[in-house]
């Protein structure tokens, strides 16, 4: 693929759950439901990508007929571990556009770093395919607009991979909130604390035997092979990731976002920095991102890639903060308290998760995944529209931008565009 500008290869590139009960549990996603079944390429399928393969594999109304990824050592342990789901025959590939190219794909469910989610998924869509992308969706705000006009423009399905919107749990707490069980809600706080270890400073080398380097930066402005890209720190090169605000504050400040019933801010501002190490990182490792709205309600985030001390003993969350009291919510669940403290409902798995893994899996992701297919046949309600998504993803990317140019961002509300700074809508 040539050096392309990545606007232009973009330009040129050619909220129910289904089926679920909201009262306690997921939705069952045994196989021998379903009898309509879409045929699937996953593409990226290392720790997440390898997690949503598996989810393909598992859940009711889906088949994997390709999955590509540009390490084969990453494709055929995919393959392997997908015997486990599925007995029909996959195909390994290094080049997802050959699964474009055949008419008997429906969908693509795409893991690749963040540089080609929009770029792949577009593809997808001209192709005439589905599309559930990984969060983000976009690696600049530019693209969520890209990428949300493409599904569109193609009339297609496209699921942004933000998996508590498929929880029946938080369905039940938002719906508990719209009642009036906490009054009216005007502030929401979330965070997200890991203990991830330095990246110290690459060596460019030549690329490792069995990885297609080439096709692995698409539509990336070529530099060359560092032996601390590939494959997972990537996330912390402007070149190719987001930072930890994209990567991980995505799925807390959606939830954040949906429980206020806000979309786009009037300002928004960030603080912190890269303090814990000395190393090749370019984004934060300390971060705190906040968003005001025009109607008095606000959202912060507070991460800490460096340092796993987190709130109320959860590495990640949220709070929801109301006039009558507080939801306490994650992955795991949630818990209603008055503004004496008294709990008023709870609805709370008995074993804590581990939530700041890389891989994400479980009742969750598969319920996600269900959803998707459900809205591909049967045309019921996407749980995480991408045009809805990147709302939340746009809070994400602006609170970077806050960070990079060291000031508050004033924004237009009807659309979150940024008002008299150049610098920062040129990012």
């Amino acid at each position: 693929m040539p050096d392309l500008n990545r606007r232009s290869f973009l330009k040129t590139s050619g909220a129910a759950v289904a089926g679920a009960s909201l009262a306690t549990g997921f939705p069952t996603i045994l196989k021998a439901q379903r009898r309509d079944v879409v045929r699937v390429a996953t593409v990226g399928v290392r720790s997440r990508g390898k997690e949503l393969t598996n989810a393909v594999g598992r859940v009711a109304g889906g088949e994997v007929v390709y999955v590509c990824d540009v390490d084969v050592e990453m494709r055929n342990n995919a393959v392997e571990a997908l015997k486990e789901f599925q007995d029909t025959p996959v195909t390994a590939l290094n080049d997802f556009r050959e699964a474009l190219a055949d008419d008997s794909i429906d969908a693509v469910v795409i893991a690749m770093p963040d540089h080609w989610h929009a770029p792949a998924a577009i593809m997808a869509m001209q192709a005439g395919k589905h599309v559930y992308v990984e969060k983000p969706g976009s690696q600049n705000a530019h693209e969520g607009k890209l990428i949300a006009e493409a599904a569109k423009k193609y009339n297609r399905v496209v699921q942004l991979g933000t998996q508590q919107r498929s929880d029946p749990r938080t369905h039940e707490a938002i719906r508990a909130i719209r009642e009036g069980l906490i009054g009216d809600v005007y502030y929401a706080k979330c965070w997200y604390a890991n203990k991830r270890g330095p990246i110290g400073f690459g060596k460019q080398m030549a690329p490792p035997e069995g990885i297609d380097y080439e096709l692995w930066q698409g539509p990336a402005p070529r530099q060359p092979y560092q032996d601390n890209f590939i494959h997972y720190d990537w996330h912390w090169f402007r070149h190719y990731g987001t930072g930890e605000s994209c990567n991980n504050a995505t799925h807390e400040v959606d939830v954040c976002r949906w429980a206020l019933g806000v979309d786009y801010p009037t300002r928004a501002l960030s603080s912190g920095g890269r303090y814990h190490y000395q190393d090749d990182w370019e984004f934060f490792d300390t971060q705190v991102m906040s968003f005001e709205f025009g109607d008095d309600k606000s959202i912060t985030w507070e991460g800490r890639s460096c340092n796993p001390m987190g709130h109320y003993g959860r590495g990640r969350g949220s709070t929801i903060h109301g006039t009558k009291g507080t939801l306490l919510i994650d992955r795991d669940g949630y818990v209603f308290t008055d503004m004496d403290g008294k709990e008023l409902r709870r609805n709370m798995q008995g074993e804590q998760s581990d939530q700041t893994n890389t891989v994400g899996g479980g009742n969750m992701t598969d319920a996600h995944m269900a959803n998707f297919f459900a809205a591909i046949t049967d045309a019921e309600p996407l749980a995480a529209p991408v045009e809805e998504g990147q709302k939340s993803v746009l809070l994400c990317h602006l609170g970077n931008i806050a960070q990079f140019t060291g000031r508050s961002l004033y924004l237009n509300p009807a659309d979150g565009t940024i008002i008299g700074d150049r610098q920062a809508m040129d990012m």
